[in-house]
């Protein structure tokens, strides 16, 4: 992928994997086919391997996985890459809280190198259930609100331990296609495996919200805790801690979530200035968007400097729009 110059965003709607599904997976592909082949990536997991995983942690999915599998062509490399099962390791940003007064919402920041966003919001319904989730490998979710009012996102736990699980994507669609509460979600977070650390934040239409604390080879730990950054407890990978200024922001969401004078605006404002909202395009820690997910009235908001769109289940409306501009941050 080349780094642009300005930050697109698409807002789409298609209830099952079709026509633009494909279209936009074919575009993608050729990064991701070498994303997934990478040297030092290790030995990647075979098919019959990659199906037996979703058949048996995450069997609701499996029917969406066959339909997306074949209306890119039916590949073998592009049915284990959708999976999710054993991927690459990724390392990002991000930051996440959850507001529990007057109306809940969930609040996060994606920090990662603009070129290898995808830049796709996505209304879709594969299981019935209406979901609109910021895409990743377009089969997994970033974040996400589905028709039940369950709110998901993740960022990095900051541990360098890679082992057999799936990538966080996947597990993310999998809570938002299956789950209607914190309770049914935390269920599927202690038996799902994952590939790397995670904090995942779950919030419901209830205001009732958890953390889970994954890592691979390890049950998650739930934790009702309101706000995470980029480590789970002590730091333990000191360099990335220190280049994504995860103590800090850890700090100021804490102050600022306690805050009881502080209002709701506010708080969400935090996510648009530093240090929470970073512009290190070049080093890949530049933030992307900041999503606000509001389980009550199942909405969701998409916000930059300047820039708020607001979807609903109900009411998506698709359009491109033209949210940053990035200059010579992101390189030529």
């Amino acid at each position: 992928m080349v780094a642009p110059r300005e930050l697109l965003v698409r807002f789409r709607s298609e209830a099952r994997p079709g026509a633009w599904w494909a279209r936009t997976f074919e575009r993608l592909w050729p990064w991701y086919e070498r994303w997934w082949l990478s040297e030092g990536a290790g030995p990647r997991p075979g098919y019959l391997e990659c199906e037996k995983a979703l058949e048996t942690h995450l069997p609701e999915l499996v029917p969406a996985w066959r339909e997306a599998c074949e209306v890119v062509g039916g590949g073998d490399l592009e049915a284990r890459f959708l999976s999710g099962w054993r991927p690459p390791p990724v390392i990002v940003g991000c930051a996440q809280a959850a507001w529990g007064r007057d109306e809940p919402f969930l609040v996060r920041n994606y920090d990662f190198a603009p070129r290898l966003w995808e830049g796709i919001v996505l209304r879709t319904a594969w299981n019935g259930r209406g979901v609109i989730a910021s895409t990743d490998g377009l089969f997994g979710a970033l974040d996400g609100i589905n028709e039940d009012g369950l709110c998901v996102s993740l960022n990095f736990g900051g541990r360098r331990a890679v082992g057999a699980g799936f990538g966080a994507p996947v597990i993310l669609r999998y809570l938002l296609e299956t789950c209607r509460t914190v309770g049914e979600a935390a269920t599927v977070l202690r038996r799902v495996p994952t590939h790397m650390a995670y904090n995942v934040l779950v919030m419901d239409r209830t205001g009732d919200f958890v953390t889970a604390f994954t890592a691979p080879g390890q049950p998650a730990r739930l934790q009702r805790v309101p706000v995470t950054t980029n480590h789970q407890g002590r730091i333990t990978w000191a360099a990335h801690a220190e280049m994504s200024a995860t103590l800090e922001r850890e700090r100021v969401l804490v102050e600022r979530i306690a805050d009881a004078d502080l209002e709701s605006e506010a708080f969400i404002g935090s996510f648009l200035e530093p240090p929470l909202r970073s512009t290190d395009y070049d080093g890949g820690f530049g933030t992307l968007y900041t999503a606000v997910y509001r389980p009550v009235e199942q909405v969701a908001e998409f916000l930059w400097p300047g820039v708020r769109v607001r979807r609903s289940i109900d009411d998506f409306v698709e359009e491109t729009c033209s949210v940053l501009e990035l200059g010579t941050a992101a390189g030529a």
